[in-house]
């Protein structure tokens, strides 16, 4: 993909970092989770107790 600025390059892979990526990748610090993952359970237990 061609971006007209390096601006609009910069907006997209901060867009895909921050929106797409972080979200589901895994991080060691929370047993090997998605941040997605783990805010679901983390609610989930909030509701059981």
């Amino acid at each position: 993909m061609k971006y007209k600025t390096r601006e609009h390059a910069k907006q997209a892979m901060f867009h895909y970092i921050e929106m797409f990526y972080n979200p589901k990748r895994r991080h060691t610090s929370n047993g090997r989770i998605s941040p997605n993952e783990y805010e679901r359970l983390y609610f989930q237990n909030q509701k059981s107790v």
